[in-house]
C-alpha cells in the first residue's frame, strides 16, 4: 500500500494544526508550523490570503486531517467508513472508534511508540503480540479483552524503551490498561467518543462521504 514518505511537518502546515505526526520530536523541536502558518508550497501565502473556504473544502479538510492523524490512506479509510454506516450508532463516532481500535493506534496509546508511525514499524517487524500470537497487520481490530504485549525477544529493544522514557508521551487512556514492566497491556472496554482525546468535526466527514 503506498504511503507518504516525505517531510511530515509539511501535513501539518497544510491542515493550519501540529498533528504531531513525529512522536516526541513534536514537543522537543521548534515546529515549522510556528514558522510559516499557511500552507506548503508557492501558492501557500497566497492561499491564505483568498476568499473564505467553501463547505466542500472544509468537510475535505477534517477527511484528510483524520486520515494523517492515523496514517491511513483513502481506500482503507472509505472502507472502515461503510462499516462504520451499517452499524448501530452514530457514524462518525463508529468511524473514530473503529480507528482507535487499530493494533497500530493501541500499541501508540499504551506508550510502546512515540508515534503512530513507529507503532507501525513495530508491528511490522514483529515485535507485537496480541492474546500470545504474533500479528504483524497494523489495521488488525483490537477488541475489548484482548492482551497486546511487546514480544519477549523485544521487550528491551531501544524504540520501546525510548517512548516508554519519554516525558511528553500521551498519557494512556482509560479504556487501556497498561503494565509497562512487562510491556503488556489490555482493551478493558470500547472507547466512547468522549473517551477519545482527538478535536476533530467527524460529523463533516459524514457529511462528505454521503454526497
Amino acid at each position: 500500500m503506498a504511503r507518504y514518505t516525505g517531510p511530515v511537518c509539511k501535513l501539518c502546515r497544510r491542515e493550519g494544526q501540529k498533528l504531531f505526526l513525529k512522536g516526541t520530536k513534536c514537543f522537543t523541536e521548534k515546529c515549522p508550523i510556528e514558522r510559516r502558518p499557511y500552507a506548503p508550497g508557492q501558492h501557500g501565502q497566497a492561499a491564505a490570503r483568498k476568499r473564505k473556504a467553501s463547505e466542500y473544502a472544509h468537510q475535505l479538510r477534517e477527511k484528510q486531517k483524520v486520515k494523517r492523524i492515523y496514517g491511513v490512506s483513502e481506500k482503507p479509510f472509505r472502507n472502515l467508513f461503510e462499516k462504520a454506516a451499517h452499524q448501530t450508532g452514530i457514524t462518525g463516532e463508529n468511524l473514530l472508534v473503529a480507528l482507535e481500535s487499530r493494533l497500530d493506534n493501541i500499541v501508540y496509546r499504551m506508550g510502546f511508540g512515540s508515534s503512530r508511525k513507529e507503532a507501525r514499524q513495530l508491528i511490522r517487524h514483529r515485535h507485537v503480540q496480541v492474546n500470545g500470537r504474533t500479528v504483524d497487520v497494523p489495521s488488525f481490530q483490537v477488541e475489548p479483552g484482548d492482551e497486546v504485549r511487546i514480544a519477549a525477544k523485544s521487550k528491551d529493544i531501544l524504540p520501546v524503551q525510548a517512548s516508554l522514557a519519554a516525558k511528553t508521551r500521551p498519557t494512556t487512556v482509560g479504556w487501556l490498561a497498561v503494565d509497562e514492566g512487562t510491556r503488556t497491556g489490555r482493551m478493558v472496554g470500547r472507547p466512547t467518543r468522549a473517551d477519545i482525546p482527538l478535536a476533530v468535526q467527524e460529523q463533516l466527514i459524514v457529511e462528505l462521504y454521503s454526497k
